[in-house]
């Protein structure tokens, strides 16, 4: 490694690529990133060379040589894969800023300004790139015109869950804080969307930033492309056994490319019983069934194969067929990493709360919130009238809290205070001067007399069944928090953003408002790292003996 401190003083950005038998493209990598409108001063480039065993790292020494003005160190490690090599670029990195791209791409002039724009943004943690290619053959533009649908999702999105390393962007800080990309990932796959769920679980800002392009060498023939498809579904499986929330959605991929994968499972299932038909002539009806699967599945293409038109009449020619090749290697990689897999989960991940539970947790939201309002409803209506006789101003208060991954929604409570009591907090606390990020007024002069009632009883939170009904909250979970307290929260505060806020909780049956935040979060953060059905369900029996006693009830 070079020295690099002369060129610390301006450091905005440190940018790592990783390379691995990369001797015939970094260079045309390391060229564009020598052409940036950035100043060399600003940025640092770190090559990580992971075990080659061809001449990437004579090649990048010639360019470091022939380029004195622009700061490199070339860095070495014995063959771990992209994950490895980028925690070993970010670890010797010297700028606030990390910025990630690929051996095999080729940032624009204006890259690394697109990139850095969005952390103007104080709340930004990171940003994801976009991708463009120079090449000309079908399968290179089909490539990208999967990666331009996936644009197309992202774009108008104030917030992301999935940032891919061919053009990424963290604060460093935050990216050392959270230990990096996992190195068990020994292949380029799907190291990078890990990583990024990881910071969205708890609730990290990312952002998409289109401008920050790249060219990049797409797949060449089919061959590369199945094979590229085939390790992303193979260490997905593994992913998604740590982040099954994702199964259901993410910022970047379309729902309908889950759906096509069942789809064609079924396709080769009903076929198969279909040739049985042979043995036993009943089955050969199953050929009904692959009719109908094959005509569903090229519906369900229609809409990416018309973009595909405007862009080439050939492209669309050949657009379902891709898109059933997708799917065929997504879907059986998908299948041998679960097999692959299957039992002790490798790494030190484990899921807050796994997909079965997922399943059978919402199911007892939907049930609880249907009972909820409909018990509460006529309570809500005496209490309604008496806010109203009390005190000017709304029944409801309507307020934005955090949720899970950060997300925020507005959380609906009979109102309790009189209508100006948001202007009257800052003459009441000082939020910025807290020892703690929250704060609780025992007595609070803001609290109307019919309020206080209202919260002696918790009758005042029962409009947030109606929140559990969406599934912005859960009947049971850490209590939702205010935007502006979770902008003071430390990193390791984040973690009771991993799960759905809930109308009660460990919080509520222990003290509740009596609790300073550190005990609270010990509580919350002991509730998730445990998690249990049967945990829920006591904190819900719990709940009523909490109310009726009214201890901390403020």
């Amino acid at each position: 490694m070079h020295d690099l401190m002369p060129f610390q003083v301006t450091l905005v950005c440190s940018v790592v690529i990783p390379v691995y038998n990369g001797s015939t493209v970094i260079t045309r990598c390391l060229d564009a990133l020598a052409n940036q409108t950035v100043t060399p001063d600003r940025y640092e480039l770190l090559v990580v060379d992971d075990g080659s065993t061809d001449a990437t790292a004579a090649v990048v020494e010639e360019w470091r040589l022939a380029h004195p003005h622009i700061c490199l160190a070339l860095l070495h490690q014995a063959n771990a894969g992209p994950a490895a090599a980028r925690n070993l670029g970010a670890k010797h990195a010297n700028a606030p800023l990390l910025f990630f791209t690929d051996a095999d791409c080729a940032p624009t002039p204006t890259w690394l300004e697109a990139l850095a724009a969005p952390f103007t943004d104080p709340d930004v943690a990171g940003a994801k790139g976009a991708y463009v290619t120079e090449q000309r053959a079908a399968i290179p533009r089909f490539v990208q015109a999967e990666y331009e649908d996936r644009y197309d999702r992202m774009r108008g999105q104030l917030q992301i869950d999935f940032i891919d390393t061919y053009s990424a962007a963290y604060r460093r800080s935050i990216f050392l804080e959270n230990k990096g990309f996992d190195p068990i990932f020994t292949t380029a796959s799907v190291e990078d969307q890990e990583f990024s769920f990881r910071l969205a679980q708890k609730g990290y800002r990312l952002v998409f930033a289109p401008d920050a392009r790249v060219s990049h060498l797409h797949d060449g023939d089919l061959g590369d492309y199945f094979r590229r498809k085939y390790y992303i579904g193979f260490w997905k499986a593994l992913m998604i056994r740590w982040h099954p929330e994702r199964m259901v959605q993410d910022s970047h991929t379309p729902q309908v490319l889950k759906v096509q994968i069942v789809l064609l499972a079924a396709i080769f299932g009903l076929a198969t019983l279909a040739l049985l038909g042979a043995l036993w002539a009943p089955l050969t009806w199953s050929w009904v069934g692959v009719a109908v699967a094959i005509l569903i599945f090229l519906a369900t293409t229609l809409p990416f194969t018309l973009k595909l038109a405007r862009r080439s009449p050939a492209l669309a020619i050949v657009g379902p067929g891709m898109v059933m090749v997708r799917a065929l290697a997504l879907g059986s990689g998908y299948l041998n990493g679960t097999i692959h897999f299957a039992g002790t989960l490798p790494g030190a991940h484990q899921p807050v709360i796994t997909g079965w539970q997922r399943l059978v947790k919402r199911s007892m939201d939907i049930l609880g919130a249907l009972v909820g309002l409909a018990i509460s409803i006529p309570l809500v209506a005496v209490a309604a009238l008496a806010i109203k006789l009390d005190s000017p101003g709304p029944v409801f208060f309507w307020q934005v809290r955090v949720g899970e991954n950060g997300r925020s929604f507005r959380i609906i409570k009979l109102r309790t205070m009189s209508a100006d009591a948001e202007e009257k907090l800052g003459n009441l606390v000082d939020i910025t001067h807290l020892e703690e990020p929250v704060f609780k007024l025992k007595q609070d002069p803001r609290v109307t007399r019919v309020g206080r009632l209202l919260r002696r009883t918790s009758l005042d939170e029962a409009p947030q069944f109606y929140n559990v009904l969406r599934g912005d909250m859960s009947l049971v979970g850490p209590r939702p928090e205010e935007e502006r307290i979770v902008q003071l929260y430390q990193d390791y505060h984040r973690r009771r953003l991993a799960v759905k806020p809930g109308m009660t909780g460990p919080m509520q049956v222990s003290g509740r408002g009596d609790l300073g935040f550190a005990e609270r979060l010990q509580l919350e953060l002991d509730y998730i790292e445990h998690y249990s059905l049967r945990r829920d369900l006591e904190i819900l029996l719990r709940t009523f003996p909490a109310i009726f006693h009214g201890d901390g009830a403020h």
